[in-house]
């Protein structure tokens, strides 16, 4: 998906950028930046598919999810990681 590689000079904030690189792990900017944007990509495909619905019904919809499931309790379990977001 994205295999097309430009070489590119854009004018950055610097504090910014190295949160940016802290935030995501990433080894180096670039991977930090494509890891952004990667992300921003992965929202806005969500955004698009949540505004168009699953043509469920509200009840159907309800009915999707376990109700003795507490997403909180699942989420203290699981092991951290350093920020790795979007779609690859």
């Amino acid at each position: 998906m994205y295999s097309t590689y430009m070489k590119l000079t854009i004018d950055l904030d610097k504090e910014l950028l190295e949160r940016v690189v802290k935030i995501t792990g990433s080894r180096t900017r670039t991977e930090a930046i494509s890891t952004a944007l990667k992300e921003i990509d992965r929202r806005g495909q969500l955004v698009d598919l949540l505004r168009k619905g699953t043509g469920a019904s509200k009840s159907e919809l309800e009915n999707m999810f376990d109700p003795d499931s507490d997403p909180v309790l699942l989420r203290v379990a699981e092991e951290q990681h350093p920020y790795v977001g979007g779609a690859s």
